[in-house]
């Protein structure tokens, strides 16, 4: 009774001398299943004008173990557009205790470097305590002023998966004539607003927000955690004043940036007639000019000040052969004006786990990539201008499926990148495969590979070395032992390109032997991984990123003298979250196996969970099913 007597005045000692970062103020509700909690933050932005604005952070963060050591680490850019300055920091032990203050020696200033731009004015601030002791709390303030308000900062308190929120609050403050515009997401109720005549002040808090887990099939993260966005109307920045009331306004102001910046030179203009005076077909010249875009340029990102939005010339493309993708698709664009076909520069939002692009009722400059459209209803044709080696029209899963912002004449449209369909993205498998008495498994594996589908083995064929290649097909296929000695592929570029895929691959003691009986599991290579949680509770809904179809047709001869004593049902099953089926076939020495499983992009309301529970779990039995055979008496 005294040692604990003892323990409980030593915790309300340090208690009374620690602020408020002791973990016995940190509720257990918030550490569960938490690698870092969120102590407390204030994200300040104060908009002084349509070019200036200053931003204010102080945040505190707990440390719970080694995996949350990241979020101790403090980092941030500035250039020439955002000053930082007043940069502190303090390091508290579990009771709160201070141990460390940061000094103006240990912030670390270097030169950003992004691993392929060429030029960036972009600088980072860091610093770490590099302390291990858990848990510990780091705290650290800083301030920003931004010459311009083009993009100003959003609001994501819940940083990551495993992350609690103990406090975090977001203030905006403008004049009283500021026009801001703001999206929310996850948010309970509105801010609070409070107008004057000296400004008006905008307010969003969240308290004791609990981690986020991880869920299978889960929506794009900012979908699923609080989140704030906001943008300007009137805006300036770089020496452009802009409005970003709508759509169409923003283009506007994009087109003021790019006017001016389609001029080729002399010798480009003739190099292009030589390429395209004989070719009368539209399609075939775009593809033609694509061709020359490729094998005459690089993409090298290129970010200075306005550049950042402003792309370089056609001329500077032209005479140093490389650009970013608003210089590579800009020169694009003036390419194909120079035989007569127009097309239009697109801001697209990029990425592969990205589902929606813009949201056509905030206008905001929440983009990170460029491309070329060729519009033509039905035919519209699309062009990534930084690969060298994609086909011409397919986006794929980095900017396709999407709504993107097209830059015209009279300003900015929303319009749809290419929607890619189960029919589109194929996985088409042909396999012929032996068992010998050993239970050695031999087996020529041929895949015809389509849009989406295609995407890891055109990276394969275009970004790997050989060495890369072979260890990567020795270690992804799910077999316990296995060796792809010989492979190769053959590429058919298109809108929807296609790839043929063929493997040899031997795996010592595949099927089990066992006194008279072989043990065969004839499904090879394609068995589902995905094992769900029965006993989850699911929180978020579930959201299908693509489209897909898989076929397999598998024939694999056994030893002779063998006859079939169990073999598994077939299964067939559609519902809404898609159909699947498998079935098997015995004669003779020869095993035949179809399987079939598609899916569309879809999403589905968390309470589907405990069907799409059984979903999985029965395709992933199915997928296997063993043929038992024994052999016969002579």
């Amino acid at each position: 009774m005294k040692t604990l007597f003892s323990f409980l005045l030593f915790c309300c000692f340090y208690t009374l001398q620690a602020q408020d970062y002791s973990m016995l103020f940190l509720p257990d509700s918030l550490t569960k299943k938490a690698d870092a909690v969120k102590r407390y933050e204030e994200l300040h932005i104060i908009i002084k004008s349509i070019g200036k604005a200053v931003i204010k952070h102080k945040y505190a963060v707990t440390i719970l173990n080694e995996q949350g050591d990241e979020y101790a680490e403090y980092g941030n850019y500035y250039d020439k557009l955002q000053d930082l300055s007043d940069i502190s920091g303090t390091l508290f032990d579990a009771f709160g205790k201070k141990l460390r203050t940061v000094k103006k020696r240990d912030i670390a200033d270097v030169s950003v470097d992004d691993g392929m731009s060429l030029m960036l004015d972009d600088r980072l601030k860091r610093h770490s305590f590099f302390w291990r002791q858990y848990p510990y709390t780091v705290e650290y303030e800083d301030e920003q002023e931004l010459s311009g308000t083009f993009h100003l900062p959003s609001w994501q308190p819940v940083e990551d998966e495993n992350y609690g929120v103990q406090q975090s609050r977001f203030v905006v403050e403008t004049p009283a004539d500021y026009q801001l515009h703001y999206k929310q997401f996850n948010y309970p109720g509105e801010p609070v607003i409070v107008k004057n005549a000296s400004g008006n002040t905008y307010t969003w808090e969240i308290k004791n927000t609990v981690p986020v887990n991880y869920e299978t099939f889960h929506p794009s993260y900012s979908e699923i955690v609080p989140s704030v966005y906001i943008a300007p109307s009137q805006f300036s920045v770089g020496g452009y004043t802009g409005n970003m009331d709508s759509w169409l306004n923003l283009g506007k102001f994009i087109v003021e940036l790019n006017n001016g910046k389609d001029v080729l030179p002399d010798k480009t203009k003739q190099e292009v007639h030589q390429l395209t005076d004989g070719i009368t077909d539209t399609k075939e010249k775009i593809a033609a000019l694509y061709k020359y875009l490729q094998d005459n340029t690089r993409y090298i990102s290129i970010q200075l000040g306005i550049g950042g939005w402003q792309p370089f010339d056609a001329n500077y493309v032209a005479t140093k052969r490389y650009g970013d993708c608003k210089a590579l698709s800009n020169y694009m664009v003036s390419l194909l004006k120079e035989v007569g076909i127009k097309a239009n520069y697109v801001l697209i939002k990029a990425g592969s786990h990205v589902s929606k692009g813009l949201w056509e009722d905030f206008p905001s400059p929440y983009f990170n990539h460029a491309v070329t459209c060729v519009p033509n209803g039905k035919d519209t044709i699309w062009l990534e201008c930084t690969s060298q080696t994609e086909a011409a029209g397919f986006m794929g899963s980095f900017t396709g499926d999407r709504k993107a912002l097209l830059i015209a004449e009279d300003g900015g449209h929303v319009v749809n990148t290419p929607t890619y369909t189960s029919n589109d993205n194929l996985q088409l498998r042909k396999i012929n495969a032996s068992i010998d008495e050993a239970g050695n498994l031999v087996s020529d594996v041929n895949t015809h590979f389509t849009g989406i589908q295609q995407e890891l083995q055109h990276s394969l064929i275009h970004n790997a070395s050989k060495e890369q290649r072979t260890k990567y097909l020795n270690s992804v296929i799910n077999l316990p032992t296995y060796n792809v000695d010989k492979y190769d592929y053959k590429e058919q570029p298109g809108i929807i390109p296609a790839i043929d895929e063929y493997l040899h691959i031997t795996s010592p003691g595949y099927a089990t032997v066992s006194g008279k009986r072989l043990f065969v599991q004839p499904n090879l290579f394609n068995k589902s991984t995905t094992k769900l949680s029965k006993d989850s509770v699911r929180k978020f809904p579930i959201e299908y990123p693509n489209a897909y179809k898989d076929a397999d047709t598998i024939n694999i001869t056994i030893p002779a003298g063998y006859i079939p004593e169990a073999i598994p049902s077939n299964t067939s099953i559609s519902n809404k979250f898609g159909t699947y089926s498998i079935s098997f076939k015995v004669t003779g020495d020869q095993i035949e196996v179809l399987r079939v499983q598609i899916r569309d992009r879809a999403r589905y309301p968390a309470s589907d969970y405990p069907d799409l529970v059984k979903f999985y779990d029965d395709i992933y039995k199915a997928d296997r099913s063993r043929i038992v055979f024994i052999k016969k008496e002579n």
